[in-house]
């Protein structure tokens, strides 16, 4: 891993907060960038690192983490100087879990200037509505968060529900989910997704959906060909300073001019 220092890093954030300024400019836009959209080179590792061949995640610029009770205590200020540029903290699962770590893992990033949000891991053998209900219970409004997200997967580890229902009655649950939160929010939520559940499912069928895909052994376009997506998993073993082990990287689908903008119009 590369290193960098203060002085570094805050002429890079300078330096964007510029070209960022004139993007805003140039369309009419006059809001002032704050904190949050700044930008540093990522400094990560990886204690498994795949071989990508084609466009590999390196070559975007904007990159971030998902957390949640696996990860003990974060130091976000350092996650920061090394280029986490937001963060998703798990929040609920179900209908009645709640992820001990979130208050500190969300916290602690927004305390470090970092953009946070929250996620719901869905759980097929409960009702979207009742899930959806558990995680408005769990989660503030709080101003300047990023949008909720919702992780639905198989999960074939869990000890109490491995149904696979139907595609359909699956697409109709997100769609009631996505329904509930996004009118509660004002933000309708990303779908985070895998590739195993998104062909069982067809999920393409889901129009008008901002996506977040896992693919670790390929770019999205590969795996997910024709999906337009704003959040890349492309990796689960990431080494990140001020993380203690192994940690979800992510990256977003644009510049950072682009992030800027989509922080305009997604922070709640």
């Amino acid at each position: 891993m590369r290193s960098r220092s203060i002085t570094n890093t805050r002429l890079v954030r300078l330096l964007f907060v510029f070209a960022a300024l004139a993007t805003l400019a140039s369309c009419g836009r006059n809001e002032r960038l704050s904190e949050s959209a700044y930008v540093v080179p990522p400094s990560f590792g990886d204690s498994d690192p795949h071989d990508w061949v084609g466009r590999a995640p390196a070559s975007y610029p904007v990159h971030g983490l998902d957390v949640a009770r696996y990860q003990p205590p974060i130091d976000w200020r350092r996650a920061a100087e090394a280029g986490v540029a937001f963060v998703y903290a798990k929040a609920t699962e179900g209908g009645d879990l709640a992820d001990p770590m979130f208050k500190d893992h969300s916290g602690g990033a927004r305390a470090a200037g970092i953009p946070t949000g929250a996620y719901h891991f869905f759980y097929l053998c409960t009702d979207a509505a009742t899930q959806a209900r558990w995680f408005i219970r769990n989660v503030p409004r709080r101003r300047g968060d990023l949008p909720p997200v919702l992780d639905i997967e198989y999960n074939q580890a869990s000890p109490t529900c491995r149904a696979r229902p139907e595609p359909a009655h699956i697409r109709a649950e997100i769609r009631t989910f996505q329904r509930i939160v996004g009118a509660h929010y004002g933000e309708r939520p990303v779908i985070y997704t895998t590739v195993d559940f998104w062909r069982a499912n067809d999920l393409g069928q889901l129009r008008g959906e901002e996506l977040w895909l896992r693919s670790v052994a390929g770019h999205p376009s590969e795996t997910y060909p024709g999906a337009r997506w704003s959040f890349w998993q492309y990796s689960g073993t990431g080494r990140v300073p001020g993380v203690s082990g192994d940690v979800d990287l992510n990256a977003f689908s644009g510049s950072p001019e682009a992030w800027a903008a989509w922080l305009g119009r997604r922070q709640r």
